[in-house]
């Protein structure tokens, strides 16, 4: 699987995990030049607490664009540290 926007591949695998339709990337499948921290978390009922990265290409900063989570619950165990994507960024195979 690959995760592009911009027309730029930001992350790719083939170790995706799905979870309510959405492929989690392996953190060491990303392509970290793209990825810069965000202050920003949001809370999961059933996942955990997500953190967020911005992700930049060509000098354009898509926030938020990324999330992961970094301490998940004991039900989301096999994404933790694993990365999805939203906010325009298209993953395909």
């Amino acid at each position: 699987m690959k995760a592009i926007w911009k027309d730029t591949v930001i992350a790719e695998s083939s170790d995706t995990r799905i979870v309510e339709n959405n492929h989690y990337f392996p953190m060491e499948d990303i392509k970290k030049e793209y990825f810069k921290p965000s202050e920003s978390h949001t809370r999961c009922p059933w996942k955990g607490k997500a953190s967020y990265f911005h992700v930049e290409v060509d000098g354009e900063i898509n926030k938020d664009a990324a999330w992961y989570y970094p301490e998940a619950s004991h039900a989301a165990k096999p994404i933790e540290n694993y990365v999805a994507f939203w906010n325009g960024v298209k993953v395909t195979e």
